[in-house]
């Protein structure tokens, strides 16, 4: 019984190296990192972006850039979401 379940967690222990080999190493190290899902950088940039060009549009009271700047922030928010990558690789409905 005990030989399953050291093969089991040599599995677990495998498939995170593949997965995430960054949060495996730092977790092997005893300093734990966020995992992938939770990294964002890209979306916290586009973010500060979006809320300069939201401000600016409403110091200037200039609609186009009001309106860029909810866009922007929308696009930001969707990266955040960490099942993204999950949704994008699955079927569409199919049209019959």
């Amino acid at each position: 019984m005990a030989g399953s379940g050291d093969k089991q967690l040599s599995e677990i222990e495998a498939r995170l190296h593949r997965e995430d080999p960054r949060f495996a190493r730092a977790l092997g190290a005893g300093r734990p990192c966020h995992p992938r899902e939770y990294r964002h950088p890209r979306a916290w940039l586009l973010l500060a972006v979006a809320l300069a060009v939201l401000g600016t549009g409403i110091a200037l009271a200039h609609g186009l850039l009001i309106a860029a700047g909810l866009v922007l922030a929308g696009m930001a928010g969707e990266l955040f979401d960490p099942q993204r990558a999950a949704r994008r690789h699955c079927n569409p409905p199919s049209r019959s």
